[in-house]
């Protein structure tokens, strides 16, 4: 929504459709909007859990390691690897303290090292040292890393510079270089496309099973009572039933709560956001239980959130609804932020909910301490936001340490949500069709084949996200993926126990390193030294101004 981000939109970046971060209203726009998800799928929790008996892989996963820490075996190996995670904390934190001092500009320090040659560089192939996505490659499946840097093979090494080579006759030599109608706009579309695609496709997938399980469940004419009764079910599966079903949560209450918190959103989003009218929210929170409802459903089959696709759909509908010339595309924008919130918590309230069922916890507790961090995480993320916004004043734009990604790209479908296919330039339309197709037939393919050969096809919407910013994190991540791998040859049984705690050590003590940094650059202090690496040729140009 920020003007940064409209500057590389230049051509709907009118003050309509901006709206520059301020931390009042961040916090009071996530107060009025991230409960309603809570509520929305209270009275359903009986059904999901314990008569539909959903999997919800990520919380039953959950539920299994903390039953395993109260073993004696279990806390012996959570010590070691507590041990181990601190370990490479202090080694990322120190690493990030170290880098600091040589990053003193935009192009200084190791972030900036040409590691496969200045030209590659430029085509944002190099390794840049980051901790965090070195330990995020170790977590990541191994296709998902090698589809990155696939995908940024694809369009920085072959695609993108087959465009530029077409400058002057696809798009305009005289375009600003962040101009939708020029490079920018091949780059940012073709990778919405890819992304809708991938949504697209998984979003039908998801869906179909959701009607297929609600099908088969409620059309069995006999009801399995033999199979359910008290006297068939496990030990351990009738105290986990009698305690989810001891602490009710009234239906009155969470229908009464979204009732109550949805007028008050009514009221105060149109304030914050005048583009938004309180009646696009109203239709938005008539339909969202229902989307809640199959984004809860098809998380607990697949274990896959759908929050992303339902906030397009938002944005898509309401940017259109609200048209340009009454800021659609921060109505968009804004309504999107609104939808994901109501499905993302409902879908993370019932893992926590199946994790609660394993782990013989009070859903009433569960529920309570839900709201409690979610008042807490409407005030400490907009804070952290805010300190990252102000700290570093390149937020968001592409080269910068904090690129963003999908801020350009969500304010992109906006555009192309409120203008239609006119924003888009020359034979753009022709290759995000190409493009979102391929999308659609390489996930069906990888259904087709089978997990056993789906593991060796790319994901589209990993390899898509390259597509804007360049491949240096996909090699970090693949840098990562290297580490773990040669380790599973070598000791497998310590790679599978320490993996994780090693990835978490490097991901945090590179992000809490942040922190400091932040205060020195909002407290004026910059880095003493700028270490940059230049051509033969420009470094003689150099030598030679200096010396004269």
């Amino acid at each position: 929504m920020s003007s940064e981000i409209a500057k590389q939109s230049p051509e709907d970046s009118t003050k309509q459709n901006i709206k520059e971060p301020g931390l009042g209203w961040m916090i009071a726009f996530v107060s009025v909007v991230s409960f309603l998800g809570l509520f929305s799928v209270v009275p359903l929790r009986k059904i999901m859990i314990v008569d539909f008996k959903l999997t919800y892989p990520s919380g039953t996963a959950t539920a299994h390691l903390i039953n395993s820490f109260h073993t004696t075996e279990g806390a012996k190996l959570a010590r070691k690897q507590v041990y181990v995670l601190g370990k490479f904390f202090s080694v990322s934190f120190l690493w990030g303290f170290f880098q600091w001092f040589y990053g003193a500009s935009d192009g200084c320090g190791f972030k900036s090292f040409p590691t496969f040659g200045l030209e590659a560089y430029e085509k944002q192939f190099f390794f840049d040292f980051s901790t965090t996505y070195v330990g995020v490659g170790m977590i990541c499946p191994y296709i998902i890393n090698i589809s990155l840097l696939v995908g940024g093979i694809i369009s920085w090494a072959i695609m993108w510079p087959l465009i530029e080579d077409r400058k002057g006759d696809w798009y305009s030599a005289e375009l600003k270089q962040n101009s939708l109608h020029g490079l920018q706009g091949y780059k940012v579309f073709i990778a919405i496309a890819m992304i809708l695609g991938d949504g697209l496709y998984n979003f039908i997938k998801v869906l179909g099973r959701t009607i297929f399980g609600l099908y088969n469940q409620f059309s069995k004419k006999n009801l399995d009572t033999s199979s359910d009764s008290p006297s068939s079910l496990s030990y351990d599966d009738r105290c986990r039933i009698d305690m989810f079903l001891r602490d009710q949560i009234p239906a009155w209450f969470a229908i009464g709560g979204y009732v109550i918190i949805a007028i008050i959103s009514v009221v105060v989003v149109p304030c914050i956001f005048h583009q938004l009218k309180w009646y696009y929210i109203v239709v938005i929170y008539v339909i969202a239980p229902a989307l809640a409802f199959c984004n809860a459903y098809g998380c607990g089959l697949t274990d896959w959130s759908l929050a992303s696709t339902y906030g397009k759909l938002a944005i898509f509908t309401i940017g259109a609804w609200a048209g340009a010339a009454h800021g659609g595309i921060l109505a968009g924008l804004a309504a999107c932020g609104v939808m994901m919130n109501i499905v993302s918590t409902a879908s993370d309230l019932m893992q926590d909910f199946k994790t609660g069922y394993m782990t013989l916890a009070s859903p009433r507790s569960m529920f309570v301490s839900q709201v409690f961090g979610t008042i807490m995480g409407c005030v400490i993320s907009p804070c952290v936001f805010w300190l990252f916004y102000k700290a570093f004043g390149n937020l968001g734009v592409p080269g910068s340490q904090y690129p963003a990604p999908y801020a350009i790209v969500y304010r992109n479908m906006s555009i192309l949500g409120v203008d239609g296919f006119s924003s888009l330039p020359k034979y753009c339309l022709l290759l995000c069709s190409a493009f979102f197709i391929a999308a659609i037939i390489i996930n069906l393919i990888r259904d087709l084949v089978g997990e056993k050969w789906a593991k060796f096809i790319p994901v589209p919407m990993a390899m898509a996200i390259p597509f804007y910013i360049g491949s240096y994190f996909a090699i970090d991540m693949c840098v990562g993926s290297l580490i773990l791998f040669v380790w599973k040859k070598v000791d497998r049984v310590k790679a599978d126990t320490f993996g994780s705690a090693v990835a978490s050590g490097l991901i945090c003590g590179d992000g809490i390193w942040t922190l400091p940094s932040s205060f020195l650059a909002l407290a004026g202090v910059k880095p003493p030294i700028c270490m940059k690496f230049l051509s033969r040729k420009v470094n003689a140009k150099v030598d030679g101004f200096l010396g004269s």
